[in-house]
């Protein structure tokens, strides 16, 4: 169970990333350690979310081998399933809280994901490099061809953007999250899930491999683009802060840019070097969670209470949105400026999973979520 425990560590670590993007003050009202601290949770947070999330489907699918047969048309069956929820639940948080909400565009995700998850860990990887080559590039010839009128004009006929503001073309071109260079992401954790990160062997080279590609990406970025290659939008102040605003900063490039911004890596740009650099960055994450928790008994056991918020990541993702949004009905103010609020929701996290995880061996959404995944069981 250590290599499952390091991912469910990963995952709290991305779960606080989000918090400090959508909590913790502005980079610009940040210094030091402090501003290293939200440069990094910005957009590299989400992306390790989204390659944890290809790694989730390959535990349904069948990790090491696909499951066949009966099994694996019901394993396919559930992530559908999952997939739908997702949608809906994420199509109704984008209602009150707006198209930063990243659940709807896991569903779309998880859909596209479906034909792959019978593939090796070698053609997962090849499909997903592949993708970052390609992708960030069609985005940006595709997006200068959405003008405002085509947008309207789709628009029009989109029930979910009707319903939330987030439709099919924000899901799969123009959202913070779209699907067309956000895809590589899942695929890759799809392709990491299918290792045995378990073996020391596998641990060494993918930490040389994770390296490698976060110094390529991001080196030949600043090589080609200059010295603000790697500069977070973050910094115009469009941070969310305390007010519950978020990140202006989409997840791929608008029309207007010049095409030399494709040469950019800074979060969420949407870059063949973000999307490379920023895959990196999760490798690392996840196999030094395995590895620490792996080698260090004494260290995975202090840390069972931040590993629980891992257990039960997508009631804390949704549940920093929930309190954030009550906090105005009890008069609830603070200072934008501060990690006082950021700390308290972080500890709040920890607190509530680990007194959930000595009752439950589920978060209540992911009950929910695993319930509404049993008619896959009729599957024949």
């Amino acid at each position: 169970m250590g290599r499952l425990v390091g991912v469910d560590l990963a995952r709290a670590l991305a779960v606080f990333g989000m918090y400090v993007v959508h909590i913790g003050p502005a980079l610009s009202a940040t210094d030091g350690v402090g501003s290293w601290v939200r440069y990094l949770a910005d957009g590299h947070s989400s992306v390790l979310f989204a390659v944890l999330a290809g790694f989730s489907l390959m535990l349904i699918a069948g990790r090491r081998e696909p499951k066949t047969g009966l099994a694996g048309r019901q394993a396919r069956a559930r992530i559908a399933i999952r997939a739908v929820v997702l949608l809906a639940l994420g199509t109704v948080m984008a209602m009150e809280y707006g198209d930063v909400v990243i659940l709807a565009f896991y569903g779309v995700y998880f859909l596209l994901a479906l034909p792959l998850v019978r593939l090796r860990a070698r053609t997962l990887a090849i499909t997903a490099f592949v993708l970052a080559l390609v992708t960030p590039q069609l985005s940006f010839a595709l997006r200068s061809l959405l003008t405002e009128s085509v947008r309207q004009s789709v628009d029009a006929y989109d029930p979910l953007e009707r319903l939330s503001g987030v439709g099919v073309l924000d899901l799969l071109f123009t959202g913070f999250y779209p699907t067309i260079t956000w895809i590589p992401f899942v695929i890759a954790g799809m392709a990491l899930a299918r290792l045995d990160l378990s073996r020391a062997a596998v641990q060494w080279r993918l930490a040389a491999f994770g390296a490698a590609l976060t110094v390529a990406a991001y080196g030949m970025s600043l090589l080609l683009a200059g010295k603000d290659a790697l500069r977070s939008t973050a910094e115009d102040g469009s941070s969310s802060g305390g007010s519950g605003s978020m990140p202006l900063d989409s997840g791929s490039l608008e029309p207007h840019f010049p095409a030399s911004s494709l040469l950019a890596a800074g979060p969420h740009s949407g870059t063949t070097f973000d999307i490379i650099g920023s895959v990196g960055v999760a490798i690392l994450m996840i196999v030094g969670a395995t590895a620490a928790m792996d080698r260090l008994p004494r260290l995975r056991r202090l840390a069972q209470p931040v590993i629980a918020v891992g257990t039960m990541s997508l009631t804390a993702y949704v549940g920093h949105f929930v309190i954030q949004g009550w906090l105005p009905w009890f008069g609830a103010t603070y200072d934008e400026t501060s990690w006082v609020t950021l700390i308290n929701f972080i500890l709040g996290a920890i607190v509530v999973a680990a007194i959930w995880s000595r009752f439950f061996r589920r978060g209540p959404l992911e009950y929910l979520l695993n319930a509404a995944t049993k008619p896959a069981k009729h599957i024949r």
